[in-house]
């Protein structure tokens, strides 16, 4: 007989659904509970360490593969996971774990203030017909903080009241729109990581029109770089094209460098509103904490500490830094619907990576 275990492993603060901003100490970490052997929805039960007891603090069941997870919050406390008798099977409990998963993050900005610190600077501060976005660049203007979060926007530019004309990529015609500022900031040359995590919680536009992102570039770029090893990647840990887009509008993806060109791994997330905590849930009412786990084998990427994609192609090895923007490429100015639409705005609580 297949002796049974409970394995508990703890990740950091990476899950904190909610409406409002509330900085990252409300972030709670995840216990990642794989039973084995797996039976499909045998329970597991949460139980905390009260002296010599344990109380029941939550319980679900596990997958086919015997896999589960508790958000609990970061601290001393002692914790473990029971999984109950089931067909046949008697119950059989983990070690002990505490929630401090891989402590005090490396980099962390909670946006508090009014004004950004020192580690941010703008990206793409020029119209750029080069990279799809003729009609749209980054701008201060469009970056503010607010009520503890960062705002970034798309707004009409009222330097440049003429219209700008849209092209595709093939040179056929889109159409005429207003010049546009967009929020695009990153960390480049202050603060980046190698391996480990790293996560943003985000709120984004319902809209469509724009493409809300937090993402993660090397340092430093290498052009001529035939793989990710050597070169890094462009690690994009979400990016949300608006409500009602294809598979729902959002992607995970790694472009990197190979022998012969560029590839690309990842894609849509698939039925991603599975991902949200209720059925009043959206992406575009609450915040909720995107995040990739980044190992020298394999990229994880998670919703409020929930798997989405693993990919195992086009690893970086080299320093990467992150960026947050909302940009309006040419391609999809259309899909706004109107310029009285304008403007659009996404918001980040925070951004943090810890370094392992």
């Amino acid at each position: 007989m297949k002796k049974q275990r409970v394995n508990v492993r703890v990740l950091p603060a990476i899950s904190q659904p909610g409406r409002t901003a509330a900085g990252a100490a409300a972030a709670r970490a995840v216990l990642l509970v794989t039973v084995t052997p797996a039976r499909k929805n045998r329970p597991a039960v949460l139980e905390r360490k009260k002296g010599k007891t344990f109380v029941k603090v939550g319980r679900v069941r596990v997958d086919k593969a015997g896999k589960a997870q508790f958000a609990v919050p970061v601290g001393r406390t002692k914790y473990r996971v029971t999984a109950k008798t089931f067909k046949g099977k008697p119950a059989v409990s983990s070690a002990l774990v505490r929630a401090r998963g891989l402590g005090a993050p490396s980099f962390l900005d909670d946006f508090n203030g009014t004004s950004l610190g020192s580690a941010w600077s703008g990206r793409v501060q020029a119209y750029d017909p080069d990279g799809m976005r003729n009609c749209s660049k980054g701008d201060p203007q469009a970056v503010a903080l607010e009520g503890g979060a960062l705002r970034l926007s798309v707004l009409a530019d009222g330097a440049r009241p003429e219209p700008c004309t849209a092209y595709r990529k093939d040179g056929s015609l889109i159409g005429d729109f207003r010049y546009r500022l967009n929020g695009h900031i990153s960390t480049a040359g202050q603060a980046s990581l190698r391996y480990g995590f790293a996560a943003a919680r985000m709120k984004f536009p319902k809209a469509k029109g724009q493409h809300a992102s937090f993402w993660l570039q090397p340092v430093p770029y290498k052009p001529d770089a035939t793989s990710a090893a050597e070169g890094g990647a462009e690690i994009d840990v979400v990016e949300y094209f608006g409500h009602g887009g294809k598979n729902g509008g959002m992607t995970s993806f790694i472009y990197h460098p190979t022998p012969a060109g560029r590839a690309m791994a990842g894609g849509w997330v698939t039925d991603n509103e599975r991902f949200l905590a209720s059925k009043s849930d959206s992406w575009w009412t609450a915040y909720h904490v995107f995040s990739v786990e980044w190992t020298p084998t394999e990229y994880v990427f998670r919703i409020d500490g929930k798997e989405t994609w693993r990919i195992t192609e086009g690893i970086s090895h080299q320093p990467q830094y992150p960026i947050l923007s909302l940009l309006s490429s040419d391609y999809e100015l259309q899909n706004l619907g109107s310029e009285a639409s304008l403007p659009q705005h996404m918001y980040v609580d925070w951004i943090a990576f810890w370094q392992s």
